[in-house]
């Protein structure tokens, strides 16, 4: 992969492109589904990939192809070469800077291949759904279980002279199911996610979680609309940490399409909140030694004692704003929240009467404004403790309010996503049912 890497930018150069870049992958996997004590899917894939910038001064061009043959090669530069001459000069446009590209390619311990066969990978999602379908007679139905299990590797080059390249592993087990009493009907479902087969929670547990979280949610009522105090479930809270991510990235700053415009040194959480990213974390699920233009990661604060303290850049951003790439081409990596000593539990207890959020549907933010509503389900709790489900709700605000209004941050962590995050107690918000 490294010499197809070195191979494409030499042919780039030779067409005269006064820069490149490359990149090479390659991607295996097996998925299983069941359903019902039923096989329903078994899925082999093999991925690969090639593509290839150019740049003719600050003129760009860009192609790619699944063909790794000599002639698909060359076409596929000579394409991105014709390309480049007819786009608009963009004073932007072009490499990293030399001196940030990554010197070692560090090893994160990412790479764990699971050697599981077709076969053994169906025992084990009937397993989860078993035991999830045995768990309470008010379970009558499943959309399934599953077990999977992924490797790629990556190689990514450009025309400074750096080559680098990593492999990664990502292996999952998943359970949802379906619950009845009366006419009422809800489902509700569990995963676990790791680089390590040996990190993921067991088929029985996964199973066993999705049941009891689709029994819990039987009887769910409406409520009429009111304020109130509201948790977000730990597996919520990240997504509601997202929407101060996406306002601080570059493309949302140097476009002026942000809630946070010029907010560095701005105060936007309490000043108990550090948000900070840690791409260089061992055997991480987003951990990388690089970003997708070679510029070597570093774990860094985002937000510290509730100050803004940068944006989200890649090199295209940073040149726009006049500032230094910080290492986030393709994304942030292992995002984490600072928490307090309290659980769910307490959190519940300290907020007394209110809504805790477990499920949410909708894509209801306005990064320009910052306004917030999304349909929710969950519970609602009085005297510190749950007293029953409820759904069809709607819960409203303004994200800079929000975040300012964050009472404290459970020590529940969600470890599966890329933002990982305790459950989040704000003070108030609109909440609208019947």
């Amino acid at each position: 992969m490294q010499a197809l890497v070195e191979q494409i930018l030499a042919e780039a150069k030779q067409l005269g492109a006064s820069a490149a870049e490359a990149a090479v992958s390659l991607e295996s996997g097996l998925s299983v589904n069941v359903r019902l004590g039923e096989v329903e899917t078994v899925e082999h894939n093999h991925d690969k990939g090639l593509g290839v910038t150019v740049y003719f001064d600050r003129r760009k061009g860009s192609a790619s192809t699944t063909d790794f043959g000599q002639e698909a090669i060359r076409d596929t530069v000579a394409a991105a070469c014709r390309i480049a001459r007819y786009t608009a000069e963009d004073p932007y446009a072009g490499l990293a800077d030399a001196a940030l590209m990554a010197g070692e390619v560090i090893d994160l311990d990412l790479n764990h291949p699971w050697d599981i066969a077709p076969e053994r990978a169906i025992e084990l999602a009937l397993e989860s759904e078993a035991v999830a379908r045995d768990y309470d007679a008010r379970i009558t139905n499943s959309e399934g279980a599953s077990v999977s299990s992924h490797q790629a590797f990556r190689v990514y080059g450009n025309s400074h002279g750096f080559v680098g390249g990593y492999g990664g592993t990502r292996h999952g087990v998943s359970c949802c199911v379906i619950g009845q009493q009366g006419d009422n009907m809800q489902r509700d479902y569990w995963y676990s996610s790791a680089r390590d087969a040996c990190s993921l929670e067991a088929p029985d547990i996964v199973g066993r979680k999705a049941a009891e979280r689709t029994v819990k949610r039987l009887g769910a009522r409406r409520m009429k609309t009111r304020q109130a105090p509201v948790i977000f479930a730990a597996e919520q809270a990240g997504g509601l940490v997202s929407g101060f991510l996406g306002a601080i990235r570059g493309s949302a700053q140097y476009r002026n399409s942000s809630y946070l415009l010029n907010s560095i040194g701005e105060q936007v959480f309490p000043g108990f909140v550090r948000i900070d990213e840690r791409p260089l974390l061992p055997c991480g699920l987003y951990s990388a030694p690089f970003d997708r233009e070679g510029v070597a990661t570093r774990d860094r604060d985002l937000v510290s004692d509730g100050v803004v303290q940068g944006y989200i850049l890649d090199s295209y951003a940073a040149r726009r704003l006049d500032m230094q790439t910080t290492a986030n081409a393709g994304g942030t990596r292992n995002v984490f929240i600072s928490h307090g000593d309290k659980d769910l539990q307490a959190l519940c207890r300290e907020m007394d009467t209110g809504l805790l959020i477990t499920d949410m549907m909708g894509h209801g933010t306005n990064m320009v404004t910052g306004d917030y509503s999304r349909g929710a389900a969950g519970y609602w709790i009085e005297g510190g403790e749950i007293q029953y489900p409820v759904e069809e709700l709607t819960v409203a605000g303004n994200l800079k309010q929000m975040f300012k209004d964050i009472i404290a941050i459970g020590n529940d962590v969600d470890l599966r996503g890329n933002v990982r995050s305790g459950s989040i107690l704000i003070d108030t918000m609109t909440i609208a049912g019947e």
